[in-house]
């Protein structure tokens, strides 16, 4: 236990002792980012409860991030998996908190107009919450001569498709859609990872090389693959080869949320997934579900119905979900009920479990309509003890 930890009481006493450990922060033989406020009393902890995984009870505070300077060397646009064009800077190295830093995100087209950056610019930056790079400003008094405002591209990168901007948002995004390699490369890897499909061993370099080679065009491919074909890239060895093919052959038996999630459909995670499994039942209902009926669904808005509607009206999608079905890929459907029967219950899990493991007992427990928390408080209604 850390021998700076202090009892104090009321906010002005909380703040003294911010700015006394923030004074004598780099003397310490720990990096710090912060101080955690907490109430004391643990029937106090107990009334006050969670909001989700964060107490009620407990608050950090951070310090101001270490801020340094450096020169923007060159500003390069990244196509992600829903096609949205994020400018990401490249700096000089420079070190800051520990970390040596050589890019930084500028988020969208606006943010760099605000702040005004420009290749050659000197800049400060930090790491945002002690973590991601960002620009802070620009040292408008170290600008060279002839720099240019920055514009982002009409054409995508990297397949040279047109871009566009919907009114009202600040992303621009690649036109192509799937066509565009990047955005197959990143659906691929978000399909295969651990909380969608689960394809233990098929990492971003893996699924660049079958991309690259034209063994797989879009993720139904995927399971049309042979050890033969993925020992024939490059660094895969034949048993390589075949523990991938293995973990496809593991895949193909999910869950309708995990298969909704690894879909990649823009604005639905895990939790949206999961509301749209439990709600319809079976992926036919949600496919023929109107923007109306999708909005019914518990945390579920005019904006993400109108993307899942979009995407399952979409034909070159439901030609890649019949390729799956096809191949294997199947779950059960969800019981559907009006009201599910854990609806409304509490449960929180501790200790090993025998029959299953703490993931797959919460899985079958929020598919039965059960919040699952972290930790006990007055709002428990079932704990459930390894």
């Amino acid at each position: 236990v850390s021998g700076e930890t202090r009892m104090v009481t009321g906010l002005d006493e909380c703040f003294d002792y911010y700015h006394d450990i923030g004074k004598r922060r780099m003397k310490l033989d720990y990096d710090i980012d912060g101080v955690v406020f907490k109430v004391n009393l643990l029937d106090q902890q107990d009334q006050l409860g969670f909001v989700s995984r964060a107490p009620r009870w407990a608050i950090a505070y951070k310090f101001p991030p270490e801020e340094v300077m450096t020169r923007v060397t060159g500003i390069e646009v990244q196509v992600g998996r829903t096609g949205a064009l994020t400018p990401v800077a490249r700096l000089e190295p420079v070190q800051v908190g520990g970390v040596t830093v050589t890019n930084a995100t500028l988020h969208n087209e606006d943010e760099i107009r605000r702040k005004d950056i420009r290749v050659g610019d000197t800049v400060i930056i930090h790491r945002a919450g002690d973590v991601i790079p960002e620009v802070v400003k620009v040292i408008m008094d170290k600008r060279p001569h002839g720099t240019r405002p920055f514009h982002m591209p009409d054409k995508c990168p990297v397949c040279h498709s047109a871009v566009e901007k919907i009114e009202g948002e600040a992303i621009h995004r690649c036109s192509a859609g799937l066509f565009c390699s990047a955005q197959q490369i990143q659906s691929i890897i978000h399909f295969a990872s651990r909380r969608a499909m689960d394809i233990e061993g098929l990492g971003e370099k893996l699924v660049e090389q079958l991309v690259t080679s034209g063994l797989v065009n879009n993720v139904a491919d995927l399971y049309k693959l042979s050890a033969e074909q993925v020992a024939t890239l490059e660094r895969m060895g034949a048993k390589s080869a075949e523990n991938l093919v293995h973990a496809l052959e593991e895949s193909r038996e999910t869950t309708l949320s995990c298969f909704l999630y690894a879909l990649g459909i823009r604005e639905v995670g895990e939790a949206t997934a999961r509301e749209l499994a439990n709600y319809f039942g079976s992926l036919p209902a949600i496919q023929q579900a109107s923007i109306a009926e999708l909005e019914a669904v518990p945390d579920i808005g005019p904006v993400v119905a109108r993307h899942i509607h979009a995407f399952f009206s979409e034909q070159h999608n439901k030609q890649i979900i019949r390729n799956l079905i096809s191949a294997g890929v199947t779950w059960k459907d969800v019981k559907k009920t009006g009201k599910l029967p854990l609806t409304g219950k509490t449960f929180v899990i501790t200790g090993t479990l025998t029959g299953m493991t703490r993931e797959e007992a919460k899985e079958k427990l929020q598919a039965l309509g059960a919040k699952v928390s972290g930790s006990v408080s007055g709002k428990t209604d079932y704990l459930v003890c390894g």
